[in-house]
């Protein structure tokens, strides 16, 4: 899936990183129970079963993990990231040591349910507005330490990734702009900072009002306009105006109800914090074949 290739190349250090804290955070030093039961002689076979329709997710971090921290570990798949699943299928097996599988159990569960859940509900929004040209972005509004898994699985469900946090692009906010008493001084500082350090580096503004957007209209250099909070008149009164002279973001208060509405006034982009903060869990359950 080339969406997991060219995100796992990109993240591969943040990924390594999240597999190995989100492990000690629950292996720990070891599994005392496992260990109390069983040794490395003993082995067993397991099937992971999803008991709900969902669009599968996390099969490839799933195979990370165990290829760097269980690689006694024999894993087979039976679907691939970005699957429909129907309820009750077997989602993958897992054969080796019983005490290697279990000790990674719970781990797989929280990836798999947690980011599965993501990209069905980014699934099924996407499908709403399929008959335009927008696309969904997820936010900075993740789980923190599991923001590379979250954003992933926005991907595997066809939406698209904003910024990864505050170091890959600037966001202009309303309270950047506040802080600078005007939106000119807020931008002119932005570029002067750029210019001095020499950065690379794409530059989104948010505005609320049409005052607002006459000023970054000035400013060719920009690359996104956020509508931040407006209504769906505003909305497609303000992308008549900008003419396709930028690319143009809608955020703020987008929901199932009215994504379809707000992707139909010509927008490019609308941004949802929902999809990774709001999203339910898909159950699953790992039992013993």
């Amino acid at each position: 899936m080339k969406t997991n290739n060219q995100f796992e190349s990109k993240y591969s250090r943040e990924i390594h990183s999240f597999l190995e804290n989100a492990l000690y955070e629950d292996f720990g030093a070891e599994d005392h129970t496992s260990k109390s039961y069983f040794n490395n002689k003993s082995h067993n076979s397991f099937k992971l079963i999803t008991k709900s329709n969902c669009i599968i997710s996390g099969i490839r971090l799933s195979e990370i993990l165990i290829s760097k921290f269980r690689s006694n570990l024999y894993i087979k798949n039976f679907y691939q990231d970005g699957d429909h699943v129907k309820k009750g299928k077997t989602i993958m097996e897992i054969r080796g040591p019983s005490y290697a599988i279990l000790s990674i159990e719970r781990l797989m569960l929280n990836i798999m349910q947690r980011m599965s859940g993501i990209s069905t509900l980014t699934s099924n929004l996407s499908k709403l507005i399929s008959h335009t040209k927008c696309k969904i972005l997820d936010t900075r509004k993740t789980t923190p330490g599991f923001r590379y898994p979250e954003k992933w699985a926005v991907l595997i469900g066809g939406g698209l990734n904003h910024r990864m946090g505050l170091f890959d692009a600037i966001l202009i906010k309303d309270n950047h702009i506040d802080s600078s008493e005007t939106i000119e001084k807020a931008i002119l500082s932005v570029k002067a900072y750029i210019k001095k350090n020499n950065f690379k580096i794409p530059v989104y503004i948010e505005v609320r009002n049409k005052e607002e957007l006459n000023e970054a209209l000035k400013h060719t250099w920009i690359d996104r306009i956020i509508l931040d909070n407006m209504s769906i008149h505003d909305t497609r009164e303000s992308v008549l105006y900008a003419n396709g002279s930028f690319l143009i973001e809608s955020s703020g208060n987008i929901t199932k109800k009215n994504i379809k509405d707000y992707a139909e006034t010509g927008v490019d982009f609308v941004s949802m914090g929902s999809i990774t903060y709001s999203a339910s869990i898909i159950d699953m359950s790992l039992v013993k074949i």
